[in-house]
This record gives C-alpha cells, structure tokens and sequence, in this order.
C-alpha cells in the first residue's frame, strides 16, 4: 500500500511486521537486495544485538532487521541528507526511535569525526555501491548515481571502516555483484575480515548469478561454506518457495 502525505513523498508498507517507510521522489528505491541482506544477516548472527548499516539509504535494511532480530539497536550511517531525513521520518512513523538511530556522515571520514564507533559493533551490514568510479552513466547530483556508484567511499573503504566498527569476532554482510568478487574476497582478508559463508542468488533457477552475499568474522580461522544458489523466480515468473519464506508469505 501505499500513500502520497505530500508532494514527493510517499508512505509504503514494505511487507514485515507492518513497518512503513518514507521515501522520496527522484530517491534509490529499495529491492530484493535489501531484503535478502537483511535476512542472510539475521540468519547467521540472530544474537547480534548492536549492528551497523553502512550506505544506509532510506533506513530499509534496518527497518527490516529490526523486525526480524526484535532484541537488536541499529544505526544507519549515509552521507545523502534527504536519505537521512527519510530514515529519520520512518522511526519516527513506526515509533522505533529506542531501536534505531541514523547518523549523516561520509563512510571515508568517520574514523576522525564518529571515534565512539569503533568497537561497538556485534555485526556490520552493507550494501554499498557496486560500480567503480568513473564507470558508467555519470550524474554525480543525483541521488540514484550515488547510492549504485562509488563516489567518496569505495569498496575498500567500506570494508576499512567496517572492521574498524566490529568488535573482535564480529560479523560483517555484506551484497554485492559476482563480477568483483575478486576485489570483495582481496580487501576483506586484507583487513582481517575471514570470508565464512558465501550465496550466490541467480534471477531465475539454472540462469547466471546476479547477486553474491558474503559473510565474514572479524580475526576467525580459514573455512568458508558455499551454500545452495538462491533463485528468485520460477520460469513462470513467480517467486521460488525459497523467496517467499524470506519475504515471510
């Protein structure tokens, strides 16, 4: 459902637990991405109970998150005002202000400005952008090219602070595209972040993967499981069963 309150805002139900989220005309808006992030985190770590949102956007993962781990405080970080003021406006229309905080703030720069991070956090979730700088459709003003293509913090630098953010044996998840796994799997073992469960998610059964989730501990011994390829749709169109239970239909 959803609901204009007025111009270039909209009200949407995202379909968990009855939350409702703000978002704005001309904004990224959330997909099967954020909610599969969402729940592969919350199914390897259901004990977390502090995590970290890195590039939150409109606030969807932890909206999500907070319904699926209801023990857990969530902060959202991102350096777009208007997604920050979404987020914001979001707690405050599902009441879950004592839950989750979102703070505006460039990823490359917390380590001078936010010091109080460091440490804090059972698990660090991501879902940053995933086309280089310089590649691609360039409009640096707008809000969509920002939240799909690095600008100020790049791969590595979401992976730097992330550590930076955990605490020892923390969790880190993070989304990403199968075609830079390279450099995904190089700058995690690079900053102590040990590959642990690795799930490719493919558009349809048998088709390529489109999707990679990673999730990694802090300073944890080499082992890594791959697990079943997730597929998104049948070949009629409809959501895989394995969807739908993620979704909770």
């Amino acid at each position: 459902m959803m609901k204009q309150i007025e111009q270039g805002e909209r009200i949407e139900e995202i379909g968990f637990g009855g939350l409702k989220l703000v978002q704005y005309e001309g904004s990224f808006k959330f997909g099967i991405d954020a909610v599969l992030l969402a729940d592969f985190a919350c199914s390897l770590a259901p004990r977390a109970r502090r995590i970290a949102d890195l590039g939150t956007g409109n606030g969807i993962i932890p909206l999500i998150i907070s319904h699926k781990n209801k023990s857990c405080k969530i902060t959202g970080i991102d350096v777009q005002d208007r997604s920050i003021e979404a987020a914001k406006r979001s707690v405050a229309l599902n009441r879950l202000e004592e839950r989750l905080d979102f703070i505006r703030a460039d990823i490359s720069k917390l380590e001078g400005e936010h010091a109080d991070l460091d440490n804090a956090f059972d698990a660090v979730v991501t879902n940053p952008p995933y086309v280089e700088a310089g590649s691609g459709i360039v409009n640096a003003e707008s809000p969509k090219y920002i939240a799909r293509q690095e600008t100020t913090a790049d791969l590595e630098c979401f992976i730097r602070t992330a550590v930076r953010m955990l605490k020892d044996r923390g969790h880190f998840f993070i989304v990403y595209r199968p075609s830079r796994m390279a450099d995904l799997f190089y700058y995690c073992r690079k900053y102590g972040l040990e590959p642990k469960t690795m799930q490719l998610v493919t558009p349809h059964r048998g088709e390529k993967p489109n999707i990679l989730l990673l999730h990694c501990i802090r300073g944890a011994g080499k082992e890594l499981q791959v697990r079943k390829e997730l597929p998104v749709r049948e070949s009629n169109g409809l959501y895989t069963s394995e969807i739908n239970r993620v979704y909770e239909r």
